[in-house]
């Protein structure tokens, strides 16, 4: 093999799944710049590489260094240096500073910055504050490096480290020299095989109990990532097999000593008629039997409110909006008026919205303790302009307190209120929903809202829909579509597919719903990117960023979410100063997505925002949520992706004022009726369906979506 040795001069191509990177490394002593592939997922702009490889001359891209192996040094000269600098390594130092310091300590630099620090001060700008940025910012770097060649040693990318770091501090080769699985549990982004494969290295047998138990509660976990609570203990413990690749008794053996550990359950369900033993992660269960239990509270207390003649006051409504209600929506205010739990479900057009504003207005004259709640920032802000109120998301108006790694709200703290009405209740999950219900007052009535038959929510559980199904809940579902929704295509197409039936895909001019069919995978990206960027803008008006979202069912593939980003991210946004981290490219002004709950921050799984400023010297971006600057370490941007195509799911209970949707044969795993309605219905002015009528006619036709486990029906029907 042959050595190379230079520095990062830019990364031009990284992949976020594998880590396959082509970077431009700049070579002592030459004038052109050599290119480098292979699985660099570490690598950043301006780091020193010593690589081992081989040479090799692409037909396109011509002479290329293929990457074997290689490792992280300090630059050696002066260039190097002040690239390293200036890349945003170390926070405090950006490319004024990096230009400054290495004009005055030329290739003592790196010296300087590690021994004799103080000497920083001489460089006109560098005060109290930044140098305390640099040196603490340049310790830290020593100890990741420490970390990363650690981790290296047992394959696991140095992308990590940083976050290893942040986690375990100066304890981090300690704790994953005792457990390697910590890392599974502890660090969000890495799975079980990677910390296994560190494992076994360090010596711990495939058959080792340690092992086996990490095993169980990683399955577990990823069971409910696809919206599982608990699972039939036979299939589970085939997919523990499968990952494990020991004998299932060997797992079963195991079971009975996590759950002593207080960290599963296991516990007999009927599924479809049949008594089967199943196994929960601790935290599901507990919330499912707490659900019930609260209620169980809920119901069989008195209501605050004094009561109402309903007739009377549904008239009285009725002249005070100037509106007629049809029967079932009668029935929902009344219900809602009366029971101290109600549900209200219905699709698109039926007028729940209506519905909520007769609540709220009756509900006023009887006190002004009314919270309005939602579980996503944009449904809670549909939700303010609908009513004229304040709406808050859940997580909010329970604040949560990272004291307590909890809600403040919560049975012993509840909120104030003697009426709360929850909008897009099908989004709630399992461990929301328990603890939305623990903060309810026993004296407030609650009502929740929502579209049962859209996608159920992100997280673990199908909730609404356990808790219609049970019967224990008085529910009004509201199926007739009114006149002014009637003349809307989006909501007689969302209708007529929740039904079974084919929409109608002619196009009628000046319609809000139309079909543009084409089945190669290449010319239908030339025409969604040609939609975003130009005709839909031009025709309607339409801003690309705000106004447009491309929502596809699949991640992989050419129509996928991930390569539509790529292609959107460079047509609409383009930027000769991306910033790439993990596989990511980002730039100023982009629009992203936020992919798991942080409290912290206070932005959540699903929330789209925009970039306004990516700061390489303080090595943070600023992403603007609804107005809201939110500020992420560099350590952290794996929690963004790129949002100008999402998957339906994640962008449920969201909406824009246009859609387009791509529907092809290659998305045929995600083809389910629920997902082509949800995703209709995240239209308001403009539903554009792009692709085969092949695959709209096979989501139509498919009303078995994967079966969700869950727990709480069973708690639900065993209620009195």
């Amino acid at each position: 093999m042959d050595t190379i040795t230079g520095h990062i001069e830019r990364i031009t191509f990284q992949n976020a799944d594998n880590g396959w990177t082509v970077a431009r490394l700049q070579e002592p002593g030459k004038l052109d710049l050599t290119t480098v592939v292979g699985t660099l997922s570490s690598v950043q702009v301006g780091e020193s590489l010593k690589c081992q490889g081989t040479w090799k001359n692409d037909t396109q891209y011509g002479f290329q260094f293929v990457v074997q192996t290689y490792e992280v040094t300090q630059p050696a000269t002066i260039r190097g240096i002040q690239k390293y600098l200036a890349s945003g390594m170390i926070k405090g130092i950006g490319d004024h500073f990096a230009e400054q310091i290495v004009l005055r300590y030329g290739e003592k630099t790196l010296d300087v910055i590690d021994q004799t620090p103080d000497l920083l001060m001489e460089i006109d700008g560098i005060g109290p504050k930044r140098y305390a940025k640099i040196t603490a910012g340049w310790a830290e770097q020593k100890a990741i490096r420490e970390v990363m060649s650690f981790l290296m040693q047992y394959e696991i990318s140095p992308t990590y480290a940083q976050k290893v770091f942040k986690t375990y501090g100066e304890e981090s080769i300690a704790v994953l020299q005792e457990n390697p699985y910590r890392l599974a549990r502890d660090i969000w982004g890495i799975g079980f095989k990677t910390a296994d494969k560190t494992a076994q290295k360090l010596g711990i047998g495939k058959e080792s109990e340690m092992r086996i138990d990490a095993g169980v509660e990683y399955v577990l976990n990823d069971l409910s990532n696809d919206g599982h609570t608990c699972y039939p203990v036979n299939l589970f413990l085939e997919k523990a097999q499968e990952l494990l690749e020991v004998e299932a008794n060997q797992v079963a053996s195991r079971l009975a000593a996590i759950e002593q550990e207080e960290r599963i359950v296991t516990a007999p369900l009927t599924i479809d008629g049949v008594l089967t033993a199943c196994v929960w992660l601790k935290v599901f269960h507990v919330c499912e039997q707490g659900i019930g239990a609260e209620l169980r509270r809920l119901q069989g207390g008195s209501s605050s409110l004094r009561s109402v003649k309903t007739k009377e006051a549904l008239v009285w409504a009725e002249e005070k909006l100037n509106i007629q209600l049809a029967e079932n929506q009668r029935i929902a205010v009344a219900k809602s008026l009366e029971e101290k739990v109600h549900i209200i479900t219905g699709g698109p057009g039926t007028g729940k919205s209506t519905i909520t504003k007769v609540i709220l207005l009756v509900s006023h004259q009887l006190t002004q303790k009314i919270m309005l709640a939602a579980p996503t920032g944009r449904a809670a802000k549909r939700m303010s302009e609908i009513t004229g109120l304040k709406a808050s998301t859940i997580h909010s108006l329970l604040e949560f307190d990272f004291n307590i790694n909890g809600f403040k709200r919560n049975r012993e703290n509840p909120l104030d209120c003697d009426l709360l009405i929850v909008d897009e209740a099908s989004m709630i999950d399992t461990v929301l929903m328990f603890n939305l219900l623990k903060a309810v007052p026993t004296t407030a009535r609650l009502v929740l809202v929502g579209d049962v038959d859209q996608l159920p929510s992100v997280g673990a559980g199908s909730v609404l829909q356990d808790l219609i199904l049970s019967e224990k809940i008085p529910t009004t579902r509201l199926t007739e579509i009114f006149r002014q929704a009637a003349a809307s295509k989006i909501i007689t197409n969302a209708h007529r597919i929740n039904a079974g039936e084919y929409p109608d895909l002619s196009n009628d001019k000046g319609g809000d719903f139309f079909f543009m069919e084409e089945e190669d995978p290449d010319k239908l990206t030339d025409l969604i990117v040609n939609l975003v960027d130009s005709r839909l803008p031009k025709a309607y008006g339409f801003d690309s960023f705000d106004d447009i979202q491309v929502l596809a069912p699949m991640n992989r593939g050419t129509i996928g979410n991930r390569n539509l980003n790529d292609i959107l991210q460079k047509k609409l946004n383009p930027s000769y100063d991306p910033l790439v981290k993990m596989g990511r490219s980002f730039h100023e002004d982009d629009k992203v997505m936020q992919i798991k709950n942080n409290y912290d921050k206070d932005v959540y799984n699903g929330d789209v925002g925009r970039i306004k400023k990516i700061d390489k010297v303080e090595q943070e971006v600023v992403v603007l949520f609804d107005g809201r600057e939110v500020f992420y370490d560099f350590t952290e941007l794996d929690e963004l992706t790129l949002a100008y195509a999402v998957s339906i799911h994640k962008y449920q209970g969201s909406e824009c004022p246009c859609v387009v949707m791509p529907l092809v044969m290659g998305h045929y795993m995600m083809l389910y009726r629920n997902l082509i309605y949800t995703g209709i219905t995240r239209g308001k002015k403009l539903v554009v369906l792009v692709g085969s009528k092949k695959a709209v006619a096979m989501a139509v036709k498919n009303d078995k979506a994967v079966k969700r486990f869950t727990g709480l029906g069973e708690v639900m029907r065993g209620l009195r």
